[in-house]
């Protein structure tokens, strides 16, 4: 069993900064790959910026402004988030794939307020 918990997110003004972590526990095997998705009022879940043991990818919408890393020590993978719009409003949840299956964390709302 892999459980999967983000944090960090919150109220922010337009242009502001956010940094969101996902920390991994339990039966976390190796360094598997992980990632950011958000989910925004009345939108499908979208793919963010995701990261494997050596490469890592983004969203269009969010190069140049968002960056993903991770801390494999900690189990840990985080996502700095700069120069924050309006359209960033969204809850972001944290993903990590698995050999079999894949985990969900519950979300973490981020808000950009103008």
């Amino acid at each position: 069993q892999v459980q999967v918990a983000e944090s960090g997110g919150g109220l922010v003004q337009v242009g502001g900064s956010l940094r969101l972590s996902c920390v991994a526990s339990g039966a976390v095997i190796g360094i598997p790959p992980m990632g950011w998705y958000r989910q925004a009022p009345g939108k499908q879940r979208e793919m963010v910026a995701e990261i494997t043991e050596h490469d890592s990818t983004y969203a269009d919408s969010v190069k140049g402004r968002f960056t993903i890393s991770r801390d494999n020590a900690r189990n840990t993978v985080y996502l700095q988030m700069n120069s924050l719009k309006s359209e960033d409003t969204a809850v972001y949840y944290c993903r990590l794939v698995g050999s079999y299956y894949t985990w969900w964390g519950r979300g973490t709302q981020v808000t950009v307020s103008s």
